[in-house]
């Protein structure tokens, strides 16, 4: 039988939570009057840049609660020394950074946003096609066939986009089966795609403290090979993880072709050096996935996650949180030349090639932009 004392000791004493403090609206999500069971049990939210989040800090504050993004990784090297952490919580799709064998064999309850942003990063690609490729709305202009390499969240929300404009789509993910969203070859994608959009999460064969483990690497999928076999007006865009693209090979690549690539994510993140960025057609930093909606859905999800850990019923939707969105897909299919209204991708560009100095982007520049970012809407159906 519990021990009732024991019980209530646990429901009153305070609940400590270290998070990056780039999670949106963390304090509306998060505090005494969300998690704290009737206002009977205290929450001290303790915020701070996720590159930021180290043993160390751990050390200090002793917290039950880790909440990060993307750049947090968290496994062993972070947790060896602490018996605290009970959850961890990523506000985001991806889970690279996250050990999740090593969180499970310490029973730590791990919860992450899967298909959190999957309109807002479908919606940049869109955008970024759209923007280099206005022809691709004519209906007299033959359709366009895209390449969508990985065929999750992301990736079959952007083939449902596309076959809405009558585009063809042409995917790759040996995951799923043949059926799935026109599942070919990886070799089909490549050779006749007019366009080639990236939506893998960052896997290697051998354990890499940034990146899982799998029979499928997509480490460098995208290399001088790969490269070779796409044809020379092939668009490429990545928005998933930087090193699934070689940044050497795509530099070379586009130096020799003068092939059009679109990336938000780099291989050597957050620092971008401006070989690289003086070739590409579109340079964004990483805020594909930066919409009001992706971000509060993002919160949310890990919110009723350790909502449901604590046995507490959640009390915040971001339903309360959200102001009227007037930005409705459409109104765009019908009057394609406010795009730019909807997103105006040139302006994130700019905004990021502004940070050139010395020959790189530096690595706190290339944050701050991803901290100060202003969200945009997610297109309505």
């Amino acid at each position: 039988m519990p021990n009732a004392n024991a019980t209530n000791n646990e429901n009153t004493r305070p609940l400590t939570i270290i998070a990056d403090s780039n999670i949106t609206s963390l304090d509306e999500f998060f505090n005494a009057s969300t998690l704290g069971q009737d206002a009977q049990r205290s929450v001290n939210v303790i915020a701070v840049a996720g590159r930021d989040i180290n043993a160390q800090l751990l050390a200090e504050h002793q917290p039950d609660v880790l909440l990060i993004r993307s750049v947090t990784p968290v496994g062993e090297a972070l947790l060896a020394n602490n018996n605290s952490v009970e959850f961890v919580g990523s506000a985001t799709i991806g889970t690279d950074h996250v050990d999740q064998e090593y969180l499970e064999a310490r029973n730590i309850t791990f919860a992450n946003a899967a298909g959190c942003s999957k309109h807002s990063v479908a919606q940049y690609v869109l955008t970024a096609i759209l923007t280099l490729r206005p022809q691709c709305w004519q209906p007299s202009t033959p359709p366009l066939t895209l390449g969508i390499i990985g065929l999750g969240n992301i990736g079959s929300t952007l083939a449902q986009y596309a076959y809405d404009l009558g585009w063809q789509v042409l995917g790759y993910d040996p995951l799923l089966p043949a059926s799935n969203v026109n599942n070919t070859s990886f070799e089909q994608v490549l050779s006749q795609s007019n366009v080639i959009s990236l939506h893998v999460p960052l896997t290697d064969k051998k354990d890499d403290t940034n990146a899982s483990v799998s029979d499928y690497p997509t480490r460098h999928l995208i290399d001088k090979k790969a490269l070779e076999a796409m044809p020379s007006d092939t668009l490429i865009i990545n928005s998933a993880r930087g090193p699934v693209i070689n940044a050497q090979d795509l530099e070379a690549d586009i130096a020799c072709t003068g092939r059009q690539a679109v990336l938000d994510v780099f291989e050597y993140e957050p620092k971008i050096a401006e070989g690289l960025l003086s070739k590409l057609a579109i340079a964004t930093p990483h805020i594909a996935g930066y919409t009001l909606e992706g971000k509060l859905r993002g919160t949310q999800m890990i919110y009723d996650a350790l909502c449901e850990d604590l046995a507490v019923t959640p009390v915040q939707t971001m339903h309360q949180l959200l102001p009227l969105n007037m930005f409705l897909w459409s109104e765009l299919k019908a009057h394609p030349d406010r795009l730019v209204k909807f997103y105006d991708i040139m302006a994130d560009d700019a905004s990021l090639r502004s940070e050139l100095v010395d020959g790189e982007v530096s690595g706190a520049d290339f944050d701050k932009l991803r901290r100060e970012y202003h969200l945009r809407r997610e297109w309505q159906f």
